[in-house]
């Protein structure tokens, strides 16, 4: 594993050799870094757990850290917070080093990358095309390599977008779940805290330190007790109908059938839906009198920025390169004009157009969203999970200059409905369409990220991690292990497999004379029990007790290793001893068929 000191310099190494300055508003010098990773590597050498160590991660420049200017791209607006974000702080907690801020649409309000006094962030693959936004400089900053991970936000797809115009992965998980104190608001009632990462294992495991309720976030959620831990082994995956996919180029939509092709080739089954409400959900956002919430977020200190002459922009340019960590201005790329104070005009303009909505249109509005809202969940019955495109298509800097609002509307084609219906979402790279990227994204209901997760694995082609922590382990030893007769129970639960175990030898095994086959474990003798380790959500272990025929009990079982772990008992066995076996599949093995 690198050292601290070791990622420290190869992040500035690899900051020297790309060509994307405009990423950073505010990158920390390397001197600053180091005295960061010397400490840390310190804390590892005496024996400290720090999960993240070896690490480096950016953040978004409407996320606060502690003793960093928060400009939101707007440099009038800029403060130096006193307090670090909680989501931000518990990755540096992890043992995680901070390099920098970065470049964003400002106010968060874009999904182009190009809103920005700071310059226009160009894409890491290609420098003609956008980064995608409002996260563009996190996303630019992890696909080429200099950040292990960044944070960025999402409200209406600034998680997703980036991630899949630059190649990487996003995830935006369920609201909530990650806290949004110390973020610059959007949207209160939308927003969420995300995480870039090159693989799904790494982005999964920085959301597993950053989740988790907050004091500083009344909005903040739990996991729930009904959590699933695991997508069924052939989930039933929703596709558009082709109507709905009408705004992809014919590269693109070769791009997504192949996407769906390999859920199939994995066992998936996929069934085709309109998917017509969640794109009317879509269009609520900014066509609607939701956008009010963006003038009540930051609408009344925009219009004190912008009246005040001494705070004229000059583009965020300070003494100081990329390397030594000086502020960081564009890279030479004009963000299409810049107000008084640093206020991009479109973002301006969106804004306020909000200022005058009256209350009666935003409740209208709101009830319609709660209506469409209950016509998507039922719309999703039956079905495990949604395949969408992330992005329609991969624009120029040059298609954005000469149409700011056409574009950016077009980019939020598919990604804008999510936050509204309380939906997650992983975002996985799907290839190469018209000379940019394309990426797909796994949607499901609120709190079935790990069902999203698991299916964005067979995209991936990597080990789906885990990434809810409260799973209860639950020791196996008969008909409920993986592929056999009641091994359904367990997918019913939500449950997922573990890995295998063996007992210690203290156990005995007999054959109970059921319907359906299955064995008695009591600790009453001197064999050693192969069997399986499942974890299964709280509520489903509870089902699962309270379904329990007789003579089948719960308890604690002793492990080879010493552990114990709840699992399997029986209050009545009485059988046939087949300890001698080591398991009941090598029972099974052997037992002549009738």
């Amino acid at each position: 594993m690198n050292t601290a000191q070791d990622r420290a310099r190869q992040a500035y190494a690899r900051i020297d050799e790309t060509d994307r300055p405009e990423a950073w508003i505010h990158l920390r010098p390397l001197d600053d870094v180091l005295a960061d990773a010397r400490r840390l590597d310190a804390r590892v050498t005496d024996g400290e757990h720090l999960p993240l160590a070896g690490t480096a991660f950016a953040v978004k420049d409407n996320i606060d850290i502690a003793g960093l200017p928060t400009t939101a791209a707007c440099p009038g607006f800029a403060y130096v917070p006193e307090r670090t974000a909680t989501a931000a702080q518990r990755l540096i907690d992890a043992g995680s080093l901070v390099l920098g801020k970065t470049n964003l649409d400002q106010f968060a309000t874009g999904l182009v990358g190009t809103r920005s006094p700071y310059g226009v962030c160009r894409n890491a693959h290609d420098a003609e095309r956008i980064s995608g936004g409002s996260s563009s400089g996190s996303a630019v900053v992890v696909a080429l390599g200099i950040a292990d991970f960044a944070l960025g936000t999402d409200t209406a797809g600034s998680g997703r977008v980036p991630a899949a115009l630059n190649g990487i992965v996003g995830i935006k998980a369920t609201l909530g779940l990650v806290p949004v104190d110390g973020v610059v608001p959007a949207c209160p009632s939308y927003d969420c805290v995300t995480v870039f990462a090159h693989g799904l294992p790494d982005a999964v495991r920085a959301m597993r330190v950053i989740t988790g309720p907050s004091d500083h976030d009344p909005a903040s959620r739990t996991w729930p007790a009904t959590a699933p831990l695991a997508a069924p082994p052939e989930p039933v995956i929703a596709v558009p109908s082709a109507s709905n996919l009408a705004a992809l180029s014919p590269a693109a939509r070769d791009l997504f059938d192949q996407a769906a092709g390999r859920l199939e080739d994995h066992g998936a089954r996929l069934k085709e839906l309109d998917i017509a409400p969640f794109l009317e959900a879509a269009r609520l956002l900014y066509d609607g009198a939701l956008v009010a919430e963006r003038y009540a977020s930051f609408g009344a200190g925009l219009e004190e920025v912008s009246e005040d002459p001494a705070s004229a922009a000059s583009g965020g340019a300070a003494s100081g390169g990329a390397a030594s960590g000086g502020g960081v201005s564009g890279g030479g790329v004009s963000g299409g004009g810049v107000s008084r104070g640093g206020v991009d005009p479109t973002v301006r303009a969106i804004t306020m157009k909000a200022k005058d909505i009256p209350a009666r249109d935003l409740v209208r509005d709101q009830q319609h969203l709660r209506a469409l809202r209950l016509r998507a969940r039922s719309l999703l019955d039956g079905f495990d999970a949604m395949l969408v495109p992330t992005a329609p298509e991969h624009p120029t800097i040059e298609d954005v200059q000469a149409d700011p609002i056409g574009v950016n509307s077009r980019m939020g084609t598919y990604t804008n409905f999510m936050n509204l219906l309380d939906m997650a979402g992983i975002a996985v790279p799907a290839g190469e369409a018209d000379g940019g990227r394309f990426g797909v994204t796994i949607v499901t209901r609120a709190f079935e990220d790990q069902v999203g997760i698991d299916i964005a694995a067979l995209l991936t082609g990597t080990e789906p991690p885990l990434y809810p922590s409260t799973g209860l382990d639950v020791a196996l030893f008969g008909a409920h292990m993986r592929g056999l007769a009641l091994n359904h129970q367990m997918i019913t639960h939500g449950g997922r497999f573990i890995r295998e175990i063996a007992t210690s030898p203290r156990y005995t095994m007999q054959a109970l004379p059921t319907d359906i086959p299955k064995p008695a474990v009591t600790r009453t003798g001197t064999a050693s029990l192969v069997g399986e380790l499942w974890q299964l959500p709280p509520a489903g272990l509870g089902a699962f007790l309270d379904a329990l025929p007789q003579p089948m009990t719960l308890g604690k079982i002793e492990l080879a290793d010493g552990t114990w772990v709840t699992g399997f008992g029986c209050s009545d066995p009485t059988g046939e001893d087949i300890s001698a076996h080591g398991g009941w599949r090598a029972y099974l093995d052997l037992k002549p068929r009738s």
